[in-house]
Order: structure tokens, then C-alpha cells, then sequence
């Protein structure tokens, strides 16, 4: 069976950064190639397609990352991107799809998710909400309150098998905000692999700052 291919997305436009938050400094490097050290050294992963921005091709120096087989252009909502990704790959193959704004997967963490993808078809990272959830109502204030029960926050990487994968993104591309959204809405079910290590998504620019204090405590 072939080694698993992984899709680093990195086509985002950083509307809520006001910069490209992927090429932002993190510490010695960009933001995104934090994300594609991870997938460089997971040994399940064999070959890595990078999806950047169209016409942004020629600002990720590949060069460090042998396993980055090509560079291709994303659309113009997630689904498209992955989808521009997966398009490249063939065979009977676990793809694991990851974004380049969460730099602080780990190694360990893709290798569980893909483990668990192989087992189970499916698998994501994620882990319990904890945080009192409330909808806004009327003139902008607190209402309703939803029980936080069974909810899981998704991350990245999340996994499944090219065929299923390819497919549930071309169905229920209007749905999927995220992978998992688009496989559950096909039928096939995800396990959830619950991850306590810090993987924040950059989202705002004050992230930068919380994930250079993660990765100094890491290193400490």
C-alpha cells in the first residue's frame, strides 16, 4: 500500500491578519513552513502537495522540503483549494489535509490521525470545548445558552482516503467549511482523535506573539 500524501493549505488571504500571516516571522522562519517541517518529518507521509494563493507560487522556497512534490493554485473558498490539492494525487492513497496557519502540529500528532484514518476511514484532530458557549439575540447581547456537551473544536490534519475524500468535497463543496463537514455529509464517519498539545490556528495578529511564547516554552 502506498505511503500516505499529505496537503498543505496555505491559500488563505489573511483578512482578519490585515498581513500574509504565512510568511510572517515565527521565531527563525515563516509560519508556514513550521507546518511543512511537521509533514516533512512524519515518515507515513511520502509526498506533499502545497496549495498557495493563484499567482503566489513563486513566494514558498520549497527548497527545505523534499517531500513537496509541486506547488499548485488554490480557489476561491477551502473546498476548491483541497480539491486543487487532491486533484494531483492518485491511487488508492490516506491523504492527510492540514493547514499551514497552524504551525504547532506535531509529528506525533499526523501520525495519529493518520493511524486512526487507516483503522477507521476518517480521522481528525480535535479537542473538547471548554468554554461556556452563548449566542448573540436581539440588538447584539447575550441570549441563548448551548450546551457544550459532545462538542469538539476541529483542527488540522484531518485524514481520509483520496477516493471518499475527492468525492465529499466535490458533493457538498457549499458545506464544508472544513473536511470533516464535507465527509460527515456524505456518510462516512470521522474519528475524532483528541489532541491536549497547543495547536492554535493564526488568526489575528496578536497570535504571533502567544505562539513564539508556546514555541520558547517547547524548547525550553
Amino acid at each position: 500500500m502506498k505511503a500516505a500524501a499529505a496537503v498543505l493549505v496555505a491559500a488563505g488571504r489573511s483578512q482578519r491578519m490585515g498581513f500574509d500571516k504565512l510568511q510572517a516571522r515565527l521565531g527563525p522562519r515563516p509560519v508556514w513552513m513550521w507546518s511543512a517541517q511537521a509533514l516533512q518529518d512524519a515518515p507515513s507521509i511520502s509526498e506533499i502537495i502545497l496549495v498557495c494563493a493563484a499567482g503566489r507560487e513563486g513566494e514558498f522556497d520549497i527548497r527545505l522540503f523534499p517531500k513537496v512534490s509541486t506547488v499548485v493554485p488554490g480557489g476561491a473558498e477551502r473546498a476548491d483549494s483541497v480539491l486543487a490539492g487532491l486533484d494531483v494525487l492518485e491511487g488508492d492513497r490516506l491523504v492527510a489535509v492540514h493547514d499551514a496557519a497552524r504551525p504547532l502540529a506535531t509529528t506525533g500528532l499526523l501520525e495519529h490521525v493518520l493511524e486512526e484514518a487507516r483503522r477507521h476511514g476518517a480521522a481528525a484532530a480535535c479537542s473538547p470545548v471548554t468554554d461556556s458557549l452563548h449566542r448573540t439575540g436581539s440588538g447584539g447581547f447575550l441570549s441563548l445558552t448551548v450546551d457544550r456537551h459532545g462538542l469538539q473544536a476541529m483542527q488540522t490534519p484531518q485524514a481520509a482516503w483520496l477516493g471518499p475524500l475527492r468525492a465529499a468535497l466535490t458533493s457538498y463543496r457549499q458545506y464544508a467549511t472544513d473536511e470533516v463537514s464535507a465527509l460527515i455529509s456524505s456518510g462516512q464517519r470521522v474519528f475524532p482523535v483528541m489532541n491536549s498539545l497547543p495547536n492554535p490556528k493564526v488568526t489575528f495578529p496578536g497570535d504571533l506573539d502567544f505562539l513564539k511564547a508556546l514555541i520558547a516554552a517547547r524548547s525550553a
